[in-house]
């Protein structure tokens, strides 16, 4: 299998383990599965959080804002970092479009590695 090809297998695995897991909302899967942009991102959850890593192997990278299913069919976006507050919102795809607009620069497929490979990856490429 290709790296291309093994990085699409794990990708998907992902999804389907957040999906199989329940941790997450459904509506809220399906919108940011629904994102070209997340969707190509390795997914993962804490509690009730859906989190996106541009890497596919742990420790996940934590540059990307994650969201919160809050009790009573709110969300919160926290992120990228636990400690920073991006704003609670009504609906899922206010949710999952905050996140988009918040992606870092050049993000694309989740990178076949851990997140110091992918810094090493960049720094290669970054000139």
């Amino acid at each position: 299998m290709d790296r291309d090809a093994e990085r699409d297998a794990i990708v998907a695995a992902s999804w389907q383990k957040v999906r199989d897991d329940g941790r997450v909302r459904a509506e809220l899967l399906d919108l940011a599965y629904a994102e070209p942009r997340l969707r190509q991102l390795f997914v993962w959850t804490g509690m009730a959080e859906l989190h996106f890593s541009r890497c596919t192997r742990g420790r996940w990278t934590w540059d990307i804002p994650f969201i919160l299913s809050e009790y009573g069919g709110t969300y919160f976006v926290w992120g990228p970092s636990r400690n920073e507050s991006v704003g609670r919102v009504a609906t899922a795809e206010e949710a999952v479009a905050l996140v988009v607009e918040r992606l870092p620069e050049g993000c694309g497929p989740a990178f076949l590695g851990t997140p110091e490979e992918l810094a090493a990856h960049e720094g290669r490429h970054a000139s």
